[in-house]
């Protein structure tokens, strides 16, 4: 709906509902809470108006600074019925004919009190853009973009989900695991992964020929594969341990023919193997 202005000075964050004490606070006051940074991957779902059937690449690694939000959180001490956190963002308008007031998400109350989210003010050591969601955001490590509020101005804790557009009528895709006609929320990332070497197009010299790229995904990535073939075999690669959410870099080396080849990479993630 486009970004919002904010003023720094008139800014405040509202924490508030099915709590036992709800409060607001400055700019300034937000930045004098213990300071966490944390390098997590960053993954666009894409528009909400397409099907998820392919994936975009729109995903880097970035380094977020802020305070966790389970500090502020414990500031405010959920009543025992709170179940989901809502955040709302300062920008609102008209998005594929649908109106909304303000952009509204929501965790669960589980991933809320991860010690990786966090309410940011800095990304990669610099404070936020506007086109970032400056002055303030939500970080949601290992969950997609969507779920990041920009321009946070507002946490409130409730017993069910948030009812506004972008968790009703947006954002929402197949849930294979319930059968047809069935949705879930698009929260956690699905395990996903990049060839960054070769580029697409490069003339080589072989038989032997090594690959490089990134895997992904909102736990460790655990097996990472090559295809030359089709995906009638695979080769096994090597993935590097991630640090915190980042993604993790791979390498593999597979023997090639002359002529054209096309490779395929694909990732299995810890809780996945049978």
């Amino acid at each position: 709906m486009g970004p919002a202005v904010v003023d720094v000075m008139k800014w405040r964050l509202v924490v508030t509902s099915l709590v036992k004490k709800p409060f607001a606070i400055e700019f300034e006051s937000l930045r004098k809470f213990p300071s966490r940074s944390i390098t997590a991957f960053h993954e666009c779902f894409g528009s909400p108006l397409k099907p998820a059937t392919k994936a975009l690449w729109r995903v880097g690694n970035v380094r977020w600074t802020g305070a966790p939000l389970q500090d502020l959180l414990s500031l405010a001490e959920p009543l025992p019925e709170a179940s989901y956190v809502w955040s709302e963002g300062l920008d609102r308008g008209d998005f594929a004919g649908v109106h909304a007031d303000r952009y509204q998400k929501d965790l669960t109350i589980d991933k809320a009190w991860q010690d990786e989210v966090l309410v940011v003010y800095k990304i990669n050591g610099r404070p936020l853009s506007k086109e970032r969601g400056g002055p303030v955001r939500l970080a949601v490590p290992g969950w997609f973009g969507t779920n990041s509020m920009k321009w946070l101005s507002k946490i409130s804790l409730q017993a069910s989900r948030a009812p506004c557009p972008y968790t009703t009528t947006f954002y929402n895709e197949p849930d294979p695991a319930s059968g047809p006609g069935t949705t879930r929320p698009v929260w956690q990332v699905e395990p996903n992964s990049m060839i960054v070497r070769p580029k697409p197009g490069e003339q080589l010299r072989g038989p032997i020929i090594h690959v490089s790229g990134w895997t992904w995904y909102h736990t460790e990535t655990a097996v990472l594969e090559i295809s030359v073939d089709g995906g009638k075999t695979w080769t096994p690669g090597t993935v590097e341990p991630r640090v915190d959410y980042g993604w993790q870099a791979f390498t593999a080396t597979v023997e090639l023919g002359a002529g054209e080849h096309t490779m395929h990479s694909r990732a299995t993630a810890q809780d996945r193997l049978a």
